[in-house]
């Protein structure tokens, strides 16, 4: 009998993306949230109750099916008696109900598979403990009775989908992946598929902070005023996704935008989600300022000052003297907010001049007698970049050596969940 697909699970912060292995994308993206009975945010494990008790479904014990997830969830918080939760927070499982009943509907509502037919992928962010991967082998073996669990890690499988672009020529597993999602930005260092959990930093700047500082610039400049308060952060991401690039100098990008406004500002139009009244705003200096935070942090908060081409070279400087050359040559970006327009070319360009400056200083301090050859720096960007992680992962799972790599429910019923404490990585063991 001929295996059916392998399902890929990739949960983040604030949208998932699932869909089977050979696919180039994930079959649903939706947000990460769930809206179930009582009041939003209630951190409870037991299932919600619902708020009449003579209810007719308390009687028939289904109260734990009255839920929704993804889109329909954030369409029913407005709903009365129903309050949405966010089961994932900073890359990390925060409340394992929750969690299991969205993994449920994500299977059986969307997918529409038998997870007794499929094995599964499913991603973990870097540093998870691993008593979370128990728990969720926990739930999937013995909730959802699956045929067999891998669980990858999110940069391994980002290393892997830059792969598909035309400037990587050896496929290797020795990178620097920086994964800048919705709630969380991570450097993570691999050496031939291994972490180095050690040399691991992460930025408190991603999606959700840069949406937010446009509407800031935005309300500055008095262009929220014909905005409804409740569109306002749906348009400020409108705003960031459609318009926003990277500069070069953000001072001569000023005297640009001042001399032509007319050739720089853009204009986006919009629509009122309930009275469907239209109006339109100014696009300005947020079109560059926006992704901006990245590397003058500065301008955003006092909080976190660390730019984001230091970040990167503390990571490589830390990990082992061995790999630091492969971790400067394949700089691999993933997450969908690292997809402003010459993002990529900006920190090569730090990064570059960071290298070259450290280079230069040991050239002197060694009385100009030992000369480098140079560091190569490269970053990558590719075409599957915003979804990488899942593209990763679907083109692993397509291999035929995935299904002796995971562990199955022969294995989780024998051993029990501490299982899952340990995965090979496809090609380590040859």
């Amino acid at each position: 009998m001929s295996l059916l697909a392998p399902i890929i699970c990739d949960n983040g912060t604030g949208y998932s993306k699932v869909g089977f292995a050979g696919n180039s994308d994930p079959s649903f993206v939706f947000p990460t949230a769930i809206a179930t009975r009582g009041p939003a945010g209630q951190s409870s494990r037991a299932p919600a109750v619902p708020s009449k008790p003579g209810h007719l479904a308390s009687k028939r014990g289904v109260e734990d099916l009255d839920f929704f997830i993804g889109d329909e969830a954030l369409a029913n918080a407005r709903t009365p008696g129903y309050g949405v939760h966010y089961p994932i927070r900073h890359g990390m499982i925060d409340n394992w109900d929750h969690m299991e009943r969205y993994w449920e509907q994500t299977i059986f509502k969307y997918l529409r598979a038998e997870p007794e037919d499929h094995y599964f992928l499913l991603t973990e962010p870097p540093l998870n403990p691993p008593e979370n991967r128990e728990q969720t082998a926990e739930i999937f073996f013995e909730s959802f009775n699956i045929k067999g669990l891998y669980i990858a890690v999110q940069a391994v499988l980002a290393l892997a989908a830059s792969w598909s672009s035309n400037r990587v020529t050896d496929r290797t597993l020795t990178g620097t992946v920086i994964d800048s999602g919705d709630g969380v930005t991570h450097v993570i260092p691999c050496a031939e598929g291994y972490v180095i959990g050690s040399a691991i930093k992460h930025i408190p700047i991603a999606g959700r902070d840069i949406t937010k500082f446009v509407l800031d610039l935005m309300r500055e400049r008095g262009e929220t005023t014909t905005i409804p308060p409740e569109d306002q952060l749906r348009v400020a991401g409108k705003v960031k996704e459609n318009f926003s690039y990277v500069c070069q100098d953000i001072v001569k990008e000023f005297r640009k935008y001042d001399t032509e406004p007319y050739k720089y500002f853009e204009r986006y139009d919009g629509e009122h989600s309930v009275t469907g009244r239209k109006y339109s705003i100014d696009v300005g200096y947020e079109r560059f300022l926006a992704p901006e935070i990245f590397f003058n942090p500065e301008i955003y908060s006092s909080d976190f000052l660390t730019p984001l081409p230091e970040i990167v070279d503390d990571v490589i400087q830390q990990s082992p003297i061995d790999v630091r050359r492969g971790l400067y040559k394949n700089i691999v970006l993933s997450g969908g907010s690292t997809m402003f327009q010459h993002f990529g070319n900006r920190l090569k360009r730090d990064l570059k001049q960071l290298v070259d400056r450290r280079l230069d200083a040991s050239v002197l301090a060694s009385g100009s007698f030992l000369k480098s050859s140079g560091v190569e720096v490269d970053v990558i960007s590719h075409k599957r970049q915003r979804y990488a992680v899942w593209f990763g992962g679907s083109l692993l799972a397509s291999l035929p050596e995935f299904y002796t790599s995971c562990h199955t429910k022969a294995q989780y019923d024998e051993i029990g969940p501490s299982i899952c404490r340990r995965y090979q990585i496809f090609g380590s063991a040859t």
